[in-house]
């Protein structure tokens, strides 16, 4: 894995989709995507962290590049002092959507995927990016909102949990990015404490 101090912004190895999952069509975006991403990053980091769903990852010749998300995300881990080989970046849904789709019945038909992802993982810490994230963590709160959550420890299914806001909110809103480094400076701190 490239290190952060070689090259700010980097490309991160995708993690290959198991077979279990590779034919998925529980929803409406396997008619519509052309491949699944499972996660990026560390497969054996301690730290999850997670998206609401992939961005466009490929150009037209099919080749990664690094998308305003992905330079934002490094940009506030570099800032935090968090390096990128201590954590994997997943998603909520693991295909990108490209029209219109039924947003709760996706992320329902997907949750079984993050469920394996976590469990074979067993992350120490997860952090939680958006508010469909928020949402999707804690659907028994009214509060599920970044805004609401940020700043402190959560818990999510048994695992400490975190909320910042999401790298592209950040990027339109660049007042956000003060709060965003906050947030993942106290995920640096957690994570400093548990590796000691």
């Amino acid at each position: 894995m490239p290190r952060l101090t070689e090259d700010p912004f980097v490309i991160l190895p995708e993690e290959e989709v198991p077979l279990c999952a590779q034919d998925c069509a529980r929803c409406e975006l396997a008619r519509q995507r052309a491949r699944m991403i499972w996660g990026e990053g560390n497969p054996h980091a301690r730290i999850l962290l997670l998206l609401d769903n992939p961005g466009a990852r490929e150009d037209r010749e099919g080749q990664a590049f690094l998308c305003g998300t992905r330079e934002t995300l490094q940009r506030g881990l570099r800032e935090a002092g968090l390096a990128l080989e201590a954590v994997y970046v997943t998603y909520l849904l693991k295909c990108r959507p490209i029209r219109a789709y039924d947003k709760p019945a996706a992320r329902a038909a997907c949750a079984p995927h993050l469920q394996l992802q976590i469990g074979e993982k067993g992350p120490q810490l997860l952090f939680g990016f958006g508010n469909v994230v928020a949402e999707s963590l804690f659907p028994e709160r009214e509060d599920a909102t970044v805004k609401a959550l940020r700043g402190r420890w959560l818990e999510a299914q048994g695992i400490p949990t975190g909320l910042t806001y999401h790298p592209l909110a950040v990027r339109r809103r660049p007042n956000l990015m003060s709060p965003f480094v906050e947030d993942l400076t106290m995920l640096a701190d957690r994570w400093r404490e548990l590796d000691s």
